[in-house]
């Protein structure tokens, strides 16, 4: 029977080919393999060369930046203005004696002294942070060598006065109970970061403004953000005055007590912005 027409007409001297054969269908095969075998081996060629020119085209790009974008680079800033909530300042005594013993000793009570009195003035455990707490002998150098004549202890802590109007007596205390280091203070504001947020958006809107203006002065169209950066300022600028601990108290104590302006607090973002153009 034939393969290609399903005739049982067709003969042939060999059942293995179609040489010989009377089939009418037997050339119509072969023309049909040929074709199919053509056709396969067009789509093998095209899949082949389509590999090729890619990896000559990724080959060709090795070591090389990606294409240069059309772009405009502006810079912004924003600003805004807060009052201070928070003093932050660091308090020490440095303590001298002839022996450790002697100098831990005065130098715990009179710390201990000061803790006492801060906290009747509002002040947290969670906002008092012992920061260093040091001992180290004390030398005197003479003819080449060196003999220790005392020791010496120094102990600080770092005060968060969240009452600023409790600062001036608090500050005061140094002094009443004979602590001598007052080595900062500084004034910051709780919520800062939602200052930030708001400086943030004035130096964009900056950016935005400054972006149009030169994009129609130069003719060409904004499409898109490519890179944005921003990093931020605080600045604040405390003022201090002075005047008797007596005649802040109406006492005759000498102390003086430090009349402290906390001033406002100046927070200030500026931004980078890259934008394409076309």
């Amino acid at each position: 029977m034939c393969l290609f027409c399903h005739s049982g007409d067709c003969s042939s001297g060999n059942n293995n080919d179609f040489k010989g054969s009377s089939c009418k269908c037997g050339s119509f095969g072969r023309i049909l393999i040929k074709a199919l075998f053509c056709i396969l081996l067009v789509y093998l060629i095209v899949y082949v060369g389509t590999l090729a020119r890619n990896n000559i085209k990724k080959f060709n790009y090795i070591g090389k930046a990606d294409r240069m974008q059309n772009t405009i680079n502006i810079n912004g800033e924003g600003k805004v203005t807060g009052m201070p909530d928070i003093a932050v300042t660091d308090i020490g005594l440095v303590t001298e004696k002839a022996d450790v013993a002697s100098a831990q000793k005065e130098n715990t009570e009179k710390m201990n002294k000061l803790i006492v009195e801060i906290k009747k003035n509002g002040i947290v455990d969670a906002d008092i942070q012992t920061t260093q707490y040091n001992i180290n002998p004390k030398y005197n150098y003479t003819d080449g060598g060196s003999t220790i004549t005392g020791y010496t202890v120094s102990q600080s802590v770092t005060l968060k006065i969240r009452d600023l109007t409790k600062i001036k007596s608090i500050l005061a205390k140094v002094g009443e109970v004979g602590v001598n280091q007052v080595s900062s203070l500084n004034f910051t504001i709780d919520n800062m970061e939602k200052l930030r947020a708001e400086a943030r958006v004035k130096a964009l809107e900056n950016v935005k403004t400054k972006a149009i203006a030169l994009a129609n002065a130069l003719g060409v169209k904004l499409v898109r953000v490519v890179s944005f950066n921003d990093y931020s300022q605080d600045n604040a600028s405390p003022v201090y005055g002075y005047k008797s601990f007596a005649e802040a108290t109406g006492g005759s104590a000498p102390s003086p007590s430090p009349d402290v302006q906390t001033g406002s607090l100046e927070i200030k973002v500026n931004v980078n912005v890259v934008y394409e153009i076309e």
